[in-house]
């Protein structure tokens, strides 16, 4: 299906997300793991994960991946369809978030692990590959809602919390 040339984006969405059979996200927009690699790998503080894990990740124009960082993992994102897609990064210890804007002449951005990450469709939706080395889980996953104010970095983008 090329869902670009649809008219209607909430009927493009509405499809994407049923062909690709894609559920809720913690964080927004909508997910579905599609590999999940057999190869283990003991990360440097001795947990065990997947090698690799990959999911597509569809945000449409009303929702937002919001402020969230992944554990010991970096995160490939990978412009697949649609929209441009925002996609702030912001390192624990900076005094402000970059931002970069993947799109068919900027598809691949990479998010070092344990920084924080943020991003938005910049059109009617902007469907994504990520890819998190070692794996995914929602052990090393934390939302920064999910902090005690104090905790949060200043430099987060308030309107992405």
């Amino acid at each position: 299906m090329n869902a670009v040339n649809e008219r209607n984006p909430t009927e493009v969405v509405e499809k994407l997300v049923h062909e690709w059979k894609l559920q809720p996200h913690p964080e927004g927009g909508w997910y579905r793991e599609l590999h999940r690699s057999p190869l283990v790998v003991v990360r440097p503080d001795q947990q065990q994960r997947s090698a690799i894990s990959t999911i597509l990740y569809l945000l449409d124009a009303g929702s937002l991946s919001r402020w969230h960082r992944v554990s010991h993992a970096d995160e490939v994102w990978t412009h697949l369809q649609g929209a441009p897609l925002s996609l702030w990064c912001l390192n624990p210890e900076a005094d402000h978030a970059t931002r970069e804007v993947l799109s068919m002449h900027n598809p691949v951005q990479i998010i070092p692990s344990n920084h924080w990450q943020a991003a938005r469709a910049e059109g009617p939706f902007s469907l994504v590959s990520c890819c998190v080395g070692p794996g995914f889980t929602f052990e090393d996953f934390t939302m920064l809602r999910d902090l005690p104010e104090i905790e949060r970095p200043a430099a987060a983008l308030h309107e992405l919390i």
